[in-house]
């Protein structure tokens, strides 16, 4: 891939982690309105955590992020699986994985930037 493209989905992971990093109002005000269905989130948190691989084979990322990324497609394994008619923001205080989610997605940032806490990306990006 080149460079600008690998740029592009670094920027693309890194603002996807701030949203699973964020606290949970955050999180909701982000969502607003948008009825963002569980299993496409879950969807495109495995879909972040298989780019990130690829970037890392390529040098665009740290080797800590992808055990970070890692953990958290692991964590998300058996939750996958289950049937996901909710919606997110819904499921975001009630299920225990969201949690744990956030907590390895600040990490990912921490070791990546050096802070989780980042802005918010658009909720139209």
């Amino acid at each position: 891939m080149n460079d600008l493209g690998d740029a592009h989905l670094r920027s693309w992971a890194l603002r996807f982690l701030t949203l699973l990093a964020a606290d949970p109002g955050d999180q909701l005000a982000w969502l607003g309105e948008q009825a963002v269905g569980t299993g496409s989130v879950v969807d495109e948190v495995l879909l972040l955590c298989r780019t990130w691989e690829g970037l890392v084979e390529r040098g665009v990322g740290e080797q800590a992020t992808l055990r970070g990324t890692r953990a958290i497609g692991r964590r998300l394994g058996d939750y996958a699986d289950a049937p996901h008619t909710g919606l997110w923001a819904d499921e975001l205080a009630a299920e225990p994985v969201w949690g744990d989610v956030r907590s390895l997605a600040r990490q990912c940032l921490l070791t990546e930037l050096g802070d989780w806490r980042q802005p918010l990306p658009r909720a139209d990006s």
